[in-house]
């Protein structure tokens, strides 16, 4: 039996309403102009919890995250309610799985004028800076530890998030790190 709890997390409802892709040939240009939203997945010794985030595609900052032992709609909300208190981005990429698709992630972005766009089904690239950044979260820090306990995750993934914001220099940044470019970004803009 596989170690990896199986596929499908992205599943939407089928009356959903599923949004076109907005990110051909677009290139993020400034701070908050694409944001990126998805969930994985994080090993627990014991049972897995599920991590969302919200990234910046222009600096690769993590604007917000939440990590919750249940796949609730709940913790989506909240990391994205974080995110808007912080800034509000032009456009925001998600998959099609049934966080994205409820009406009240819809009605959030709507609210803030956020233009809603959607990967295509089974398009793991159209997302490609958030699927890069569960590698570096994955390869970096949870799999070279065993999370204890959702306190022990909480704890380490706390403090890894915030190296990775703050002091993780990135070779794509010129060797800044993301909250460098970010808030540089935007005194600049």
């Amino acid at each position: 039996m596989a170690i990896f709890p199986g596929p499908n997390l992205s599943k939407r409802a089928q009356q959903a309403a599923i949004f076109p892709y907005l990110l051909r040939n677009l290139k993020a240009e400034v701070p908050d102009h694409i944001w990126g939203v998805d969930i994985t997945y994080i090993r627990l010794r014991a049972g897995w919890m599920f991590l969302v985030a919200v990234l910046d595609w222009y600096s690769r900052y993590i604007v917000s995250w939440e990590l919750d032992q249940s796949l609730r709609q709940d913790f989506v909300l909240l990391a994205m309610h974080n995110a808007l208190k912080q800034a509000t981005p032009q456009i925001c990429n998600s998959d099609q799985g049934s966080h994205f698709t409820s009406t009240s992630y819809i009605n959030l972005l709507k609210e803030h004028e956020v233009r809603i766009s959607m990967d295509g089904k089974g398009r793991a690239l159209d997302n490609i800076f958030t699927e890069r950044l569960w590698r570096t979260i994955k390869y970096e820090e949870v799999y070279v530890k065993e999370y204890d306990s959702p306190r022990t995750a909480r704890r380490e993934l706390s403090r890894y998030l915030h190296f990775y914001n703050e002091e993780r220099l990135h070779q794509a940044l010129d060797y800044q790190t993301p909250a460098e470019r970010y808030f540089s970004g935007k005194r600049s803009t």
